[in-house]
């Protein structure tokens, strides 16, 4: 994604008008009530070295969350940790539970921050490569056990899965639980866009079964449910041994966030849903603007993601070579996309297009894409 963002940047600065698709960034300011916390956090002198693991309060309100969305039951003195985001809590379960020479197991197309950060580990990334059904990436339990090598050591899982658009069922879960419960291996499950889904059942891989939460580390952040990309506040929820180790890793790289900031997490938590439920219902709105955009072009397939703000458009009837065809939009028509090769082979001869930002961008930016799509679909081949 950098070096997308960096010859994106370089376009511009030649000269060229580019309307950019790329980025997960909600384009919704922070809800007011919890920009005011944070507001009445710093007047009343919030501004002192937290607490390592978490302010207690915030800690006490994610349990809370947990246990209304996902029924399930945390100590918020044992099995919480507060982060700087949720890259960090990433990094800092992959330091704590595994170890140099071991590998995990990473589904396929797969959000590329997870790979730097095993590799800086030592830890080997596998990729078990979805398989694509009727619009739909899955990922089965035997997939799954078939990647299984001799030091294997854990599962990442990302449900809504990006940039798949796929929300995992709690069957599909329970199965993939079961494989990891088989082979003894740690689930790392990053759940950021679980606000972000459209119909359906949103299932915390915990939740599938008592097995289930005793190997699984939750992986949450504020950035994508609260449009609180910049405040670098996220969670993880776990077994307490988990947690212990995990905390004692961080401890090495981060302080924690800041008070005023765990604040206004806190405020985000227990306060009314309704700008949550807003955003949610003009992310569907985009969506839906999307697949009508782009689904009735020659050679172009746009199954609407069944959560997260990325639609995964399916191209291989133009070419299979997504770079090219990124490559000529950028230049020849001025939108940016990703291709889908640079989340793996499996997403090779796809796009994924943002629509995190709305309005106007996005709908020049999905009209250039279409006559994009739509010129190369129809060149001589």
């Amino acid at each position: 994604m950098n070096r997308l963002l960096a010859e994106l940047r370089e376009t511009q600065a030649a000269g060229v008008d580019v309307i950019s698709l790329l980025r997960g960034e909600p384009d919704f300011p922070t809800p007011a009530g919890i920009v005011a916390a944070a507001e009445q956090s710093l007047r009343a002198g919030r501004t002192q070295y937290p607490n390592n693991q978490g302010d207690p309060e915030l800690r006490r309100a994610v349990a809370e969350r947990l246990s209304v969305d996902h029924g399930l039951q945390y100590s918020p003195e044992r099995e919480v940790l507060i982060t700087d985001g949720a890259t960090l809590g990433f990094a800092a379960a992959v330091a704590a539970l595994l170890n140099p020479g071991d590998s995990a197991l990473v589904p396929e197309p797969c959000y590329d921050a997870y790979l730097p950060a095993l590799r800086l580990m030592g830890v080997e990334p596998i990729a078990v490569p979805g398989e694509y059904v009727e619009g739909r990436f899955q990922l089965s339990p035997a997939q799954v056990a078939g990647r299984i090598r001799p030091g294997t050591r854990a599962l990442v899982l990302n449900s809504p899965w990006n940039p798949a658009g796929t929300v995992f069922t709690r069957s599909e879960l329970a199965g993939l639980v079961s494989v990891a419960e088989a082979a003894n291996l740690w689930i790392l499950s990053d759940e950021i866009y679980e606000a972000v889904t459209y119909g359906g059942e949103v299932v915390s891989t915990a939740a599938v079964s008592p097995a289930a939460r005793e190997r699984t580390v939750i992986l949450n952040s504020f950035s994508k449910t609260y449009a609180m990309t910049g405040w670098r506040l996220g969670f993880c929820a776990g077994p307490e041994a988990a947690i212990r180790a995990m905390l004692l890793s961080l401890q090495q790289s981060s302080r924690g966030p800041a008070l005023f900031v765990q604040d206004a997490g806190t405020a985000a938590l227990r306060g009314p849903r309704t700008d949550v439920d807003a955003m949610r219902q003009e992310y569907a709105r985009r969506r839906a603007r999307v697949v009508e955009s782009l689904q009735a072009i020659p050679g172009v397939r746009c199954p609407p993601p069944e959560g997260g703000f990325f639609a995964l458009v399916d191209v291989r009837g133009i070419s299979t070579d997504d770079e090219a065809i990124r490559r000529s939009l950028l230049r020849e028509d001025g939108v940016a996309v990703a291709p889908g090769s640079a989340y793996g082979p499996a997403a090779a001869g796809f796009l994924r297009v943002s629509f995190a930002a709305g309005g106007d961008a996005l709908d020049r930016g999905l009209d250039r894409l279409a006559a994009g799509l739509t010129r190369l679909g129809s060149a001589p081949r």
